[in-house]
């Protein structure tokens, strides 16, 4: 089963704030109707605005994004799960078993230090390391 072939993605992250919400966005774009794509934390932080300024920056608008605990999902039947930090992979719950998992472990632009434009490179940095995951698994 290839990815376009799937139903619905879930991309799964410690908060669901920026990473999961960044690759969410990319994998919607790049597999479009077919697709249905979640994202979620294993707890919620809230959108991050920094995220959504990246990704409007490349064209690509979450801004209706909202932070969802994973919990809310356990009903639906997910055909791939992503993973994309390691925090997330170890706690992950447990899915049916026709869904397929994978992992991949992102630096948390979140964790940033700095001036603000120092800040906003890694979220650009890390936002490019998720467009290029994106299109491969595409």
């Amino acid at each position: 089963m290839t990815t376009t072939d799937m139903k619905n993605i879930l991309v799964l992250c410690t908060g669901n704030s920026c990473r999961s919400q960044i690759l969410h966005g990319y994998l919607q774009q790049l597999l479009g109707s077919q697709t249905t794509v979640y994202s979620a934390g294993i707890e919620t932080h809230g959108l991050n605005p920094r995220a959504v300024r990246v990704m409007a920056e490349d064209g690509v608008d979450i801004s209706h994004h909202t932070s969802n605990h994973v919990d809310e999902y356990a009903a639906v039947p997910f055909d791939l799960i992503i993973t994309v930090c390691d925090h997330a992979n170890e706690v992950c719950p447990v899915f049916p078993a026709t869904a397929r998992r994978l992992h991949h472990s992102f630096p948390d632009p979140a964790k940033a230090t700095g001036s603000e434009e120092v800040v906003l490179a890694e979220f650009r940095r890390v936002r490019d390391q998720l467009k290029a995951y994106a299109q491969q698994l595409a």
